[in-house]
This record gives structure tokens, sequence and C-alpha cells, in this order.
């Protein structure tokens, strides 16, 4: 009764408000010319000035340049059309690299805590001027890229993660430009890696958000915002016909892409094909489920064997 391509793009009304996969992909890509040509020039000053904030920021871009050219490679993989071998196509592979590099966000805030204890305990000679001429660059340049990723989808796992790889840099350097003030005034080392731990705080709130969200999509998860009960009831009652909704199973590709699947059970008399057409309208006019797999009942469940109405009690 409809087309069961599973890598069609989102409904007419989602896809007039979100920007497109291509133009997304390319806001990726952007971004990670702007990370990996600046990281060379963070990773030399960083030497040179002996600054933690800096080497911890610019290990950090080392390791966005490879998240954003994941992110990217991600967006290229989910463009490609559905297989007998992939029948949903290969959208997942975002969600995994959100995941990906949520978890690696948490490795680099582990490695800058380390770093900042022995640096706090051991302390080196820290060049102010240097380090505050390169952390202002660096600052400029994760604006730049952090302002091309913010126009795209907050609800993209894949982009949401790119944009947090970039706003780790953008703290970073700006946590070397505060601590390389208060050492050209004061000569006061410590500040550089205590600011760096503060970044790294911020750091893992985030990376541990885009990791529960991630894994909530690979497992599976229902759809952030939709309770299964209330739409049962909704559907039965705005359905003619419809005595009972059962085997109800929600989850998303993506995000962006909800799946649904359910059983309706219908009374005597009332035309299979309507009762059909009338819940996949209101299955996407209510909750934004374009794609629904529905399986029409009169008596019985195939599944189940003889079964009860499912109808809400009064």
């Amino acid at each position: 009764m409809h087309d069961h391509r599973h890598d069609k793009p989102p409904s007419l009304n989602v896809a007039a408000t979100q920007p497109t996969a291509a133009t997304q992909e390319r806001r990726v890509f952007w971004a990670l010319l702007i990370t990996g040509s600046f990281m060379v020039a963070e990773v030399v000053g960083g030497i040179v000035s002996g600054s933690l904030a800096l080497l911890a920021d610019a290990g950090h871009m080392l390791t966005d340049t490879g998240a954003l050219a994941l992110s990217w490679y991600a967006f290229r993989v989910g463009r490609r059309p559905a297989t007998p071998l992939h029948s949903y196509g290969q959208h997942r592979f975002q969600v995994l690299a959100a995941l990906i590099n949520g978890a690696t966000l948490i490795g680099i805030a582990v490695w800058i805590g380390i770093e900042a204890a022995r640096r706090f305990f051991a302390p080196v000679e820290i060049l102010g001027g240097t380090m505050l001429v390169v952390a202002l660059t660096g600052l400029m340049a994760n604006i730049a890229a952090f302002t091309i990723l913010h126009g795209g989808s907050h609800d993209n796992l894949n982009v949401r993660g790119a944009a947090l790889h970039v706003l780790g840099d953008l703290l970073g350097s700006a946590a070397a430009i505060v601590a390389a003030v208060v050492i050209l005034i004061t000569g006061w080392a410590p500040i550089d890696p205590l600011l760096s731990v503060l970044v790294a705080l911020l750091i893992v709130r985030s990376a541990w958000s885009l990791i529960t969200k991630s894994w909530h999509v690979l497992m599976e998860g229902t759809p952030q915002g939709i309770d299964t009960g209330s739409l049962e009831k909704e559907l039965v009652a705005a359905a003619p016909g419809v005595l009972g909704v059962h085997h109800v199973h929600l989850w998303s590709l993506t995000p962006e892409r909800p799946l649904i699947t359910l059983h309706a059970n219908i009374a005597q008399g009332t035309d299979h094909d309507a009762a059909l057409h009338r819940l996949k309208h209101l299955l996407a006019e209510r909750f934004g489920l374009s794609h629904a797999t529905i399986q029409i009942e009169r008596a019985t469940c195939a599944d189940d064997g003889p079964r009860q109405s499912t109808a809400p009690r009064a």
C-alpha cells in the first residue's frame, strides 16, 4: 500500500525545515578543512611556547580532524541506496560515527587531566606571548568552523558530534588565551593546567550526552518525545472502526528518520483500505512518523492467535 524503500528522504514538512544531507556534508567538509589547516600551526606553537593548554588544544584538534573526516565520510556512506544486503541503506553509519566521536572526546579529556596533573606538580617554562598569538589565531579558526556547523541540523547526531569536537577546540583556545594573559601579567604558570582541566570537564559533559543519545538510537530505543501508550490511544480514538492497536514497535535509523510497525484490529464491516490510510495519515501528521508498516486484522492476531480487543477502557 506504500513505498517500502527505506533510503528515501523524510516527509516534505520535515525536509522543508531541515538542511539536506548534502548541505550538512558540505558544512562538515569546510569545518574539516579549517580545523586540519590550523592544527599544524597550533602543534608548533604549543611546542615552542611550552604551553600545555596549547598542546592539549592541538592534540584535541588533531583528533578532531580525524573525527570530522569520519563525520564527512559517514554522510557519503549514508547517501548509498538500499541494497538486498542493507535494506535500510547505511544511514546508521552516521550514528555510529557520532558514538565514536563521543568516545574519542572522553579519551581526550582523560589525557588532558593526566597531563594537567603532571604539569601542576612539575611546572615548565611557558612563553606567554607565543601562546597568546597562537591561541588567538586558533580561536578565530574555531569560531569559523563552529559557525559553519552550528547552522546544520541540531537533530543530526553526526553533525552534533562534529560540532562538539569543534566547540571543545573553541573552549580550549579561549582557555589558552586567558592562561596566556594571566601568565604575561602575573607569571603564575599553574593557571595553564587548571584551565585545561576545566575545559576537559566541559568536554566530558557534552561527550557523555552525545554517547547516550547515539547508543539509544543504535539500541533501537523509542524516538524521543513519542509515548507509545498515548500513541495507541490517539490512533484508536481518531481512526473510525479501529478497535485496538498492539505489537507497536518504534525505533530510528537516525533521529531524523523514525520508523514504526504496528498491528491494528478493526471492526467487522470497516473498510480495510480506509482504515489503513487513516492510520498512516494520523501517524505522519501527529507524530512525524512518515514511514509506517501496518498490519490490519479483523478478529485475531496472526502472531498471537485469538485475542481480545485492546480498545482503551472507559
